[in-house]
């Protein structure tokens, strides 16, 4: 799973990125700093894996993982090539989903690519780009769709369905925004619209916004944006977030009851990714190995088997699963048995967050 970081120069965007990954992607007050994407793979914060850890004892402790890409910073005009525009386009088509860092604070001392702090003009700066180009892919498309009608019928719907997506994008709508039928996703899942890409937005505020971000009348203008596209809005202080990266567990507790918080925003931005996908994690426990296992909601067991090994998919025979509630309310396996509540399912059985699984297969 990538997940691409964007967002205007000096909005906080490279570092909340060093904040993340601690990754030290190169972070100064001028437009451009970050031109080639800088990359960080970070661990989804999951208790469920350290508490099976410290049943378990394993040699190993494997979580989950999210890709962040740091993408360089975006002007108007990127769709034209301005700036470097076109760099920046083809690094968000590689990514699965993006995060927009938009800046919610007064600053002097910073400079604003445009001069003043506004945030929707910031946001819809980066959307436009990306619909201008969506658009030009559609019209390619539909020139394509036309060509082959002349021969297929079938391609009649493409048509519609294209012009229908073409004048929602000339109207400032992303993809994102349109409701589709089935048959219509695999149509749009095929085009790659860039305004398709699930979205969560990072309203960057103060430290002293930091308690009660909903008074800040930047992040209810972005909450307010989001909910036009079903977008999510996390407020957090990306300077604090710099700070508490640099801390051990324990002062960061410390730091975090001290801002009246509960968790970092950095650990809410990686669950919420994780979520933004439609992905959950099942878990596999023994003494090797503690280990979460990304798939998406929905997988069935032979599938998930198959995230471990092809010959586990191939030859699967059943899945044994005790849900990780009943693990850890009983203690231990030997308890899970005896009160019946480990599972034999087979391979019409849609995988669970936070089963704990054993395949059994033969090949």
């Amino acid at each position: 799973m990538k997940i691409g970081i964007v967002g205007l120069p000096n909005v906080g965007k490279s570092t909340m990125f060093n904040s993340i990954t601690k990754a030290g992607a190169e972070c100064a007050n001028y437009p451009f700093c970050t031109i080639e994407p800088n990359i960080g793979v970070v661990a989804v914060p999951d208790e469920r894996v350290d508490k099976l850890a410290e049943i378990y004892k394993p040699q190993k402790i494997t979580k989950a993982i999210v890709e962040f890409v740091d993408i360089a910073g975006l002007v108007k005009g990127a769709s034209k090539g301005e700036g470097l525009g076109n760099k920046f386009l083809s690094h968000i088509r590689e990514v699965d989903s993006i995060v927009q860092v938009v800046r919610c604070f007064e600053n002097s001392n910073i400079v604003h690519v445009d001069g003043s702090v506004n945030p929707i003009r910031d946001i819809e700066t980066i959307n436009y780009e990306l619909i201008f180009a969506d658009i030009e892919t559609v019209d390619k498309r539909i020139d394509k769709a036309k060509k082959m009608l002349k021969a297929d019928k079938k391609y009649q719907s493409e048509v519609e369905l294209l012009e229908k997506i073409k004048i929602e994008l000339e109207n400032g709508n992303p993809a994102r925004s349109m409701q589709f039928t089935e048959e219509e996703k695999e149509i749009v899942k095929e085009v790659y619209l860039l305004t398709s890409k699930p979205i969560l937005y990072i309203a960057n505020v103060s430290e002293e916004d930091l308690e009660k971000p909903e008074n800040n009348k930047f992040v209810q203008e972005v909450i307010e944006y989001a909910k036009k596209e079903n977008a999510e809005v996390i407020p957090l202080c990306v300077k604090v977030e710099e700070e508490l990266s640099g801390l051990d567990d324990n002062d960061k507790k410390e730091m975090l009851e001290a801002l009246g918080i509960e968790e970092s925003g950095l650990d809410k931005l990686i669950k919420k990714s994780y979520d933004l996908l439609g992905l959950m994690s099942f878990l596999t426990a023994g003494e090797p190995e503690v280990r979460a296992w990304t798939i998406k909601k929905g997988t069935k067991a032979p599938q998930a088997a198959g995230k471990i090994h092809s010959d586990i998919e191939r030859g699967f025979i059943k899945a044994e699963i005790v849900s990780y509630d009943d693990l850890i309310k009983e203690g231990n396996m030997v308890a899970v048995k005896e009160k019946g509540l480990l599972r034999s399912e087979g391979k019409e059985y849609i995988m669970q967050d936070g089963d704990i699984v054993l395949f059994k297969f033969n090949v």
